[in-house]
């Protein structure tokens, strides 16, 4: 690798504040907040919208559309074009 034109590549920790839930991984994010990780440590620290704990496919909570019931409910409101 060439010198001094990759970022810098360090510990950062990603807090979803919407679950609490908060991870410490390696990244080229960074940061001006900082937070005291579980260790003792200072890490710089990302807030960020949704995690594996607040999004809904890995929660269990996603829904499921039925395909059918929306074609059907399209020839019912426009019919079937072409068809006599």
């Amino acid at each position: 690798m060439k010198p001094d034109i990759h970022p810098a590549y360090g510990p950062v920790v990603f807090r979803d504040r919407s679950a609490g839930f908060a991870f410490l991984t390696r990244s080229t994010m960074t940061s001006a907040t900082t937070v005291v990780w579980e260790d003792g440590r200072t890490y710089p620290v990302v807030d960020v919208e949704t995690s594996s704990a607040s999004h809904p496919f890995y929660t269990g909570t996603a829904r499921v559309l039925d395909t059918a019931g929306r074609v059907e409910r399209f020839e019912r409101r426009y019919g079937r074009r072409g068809a006599k």
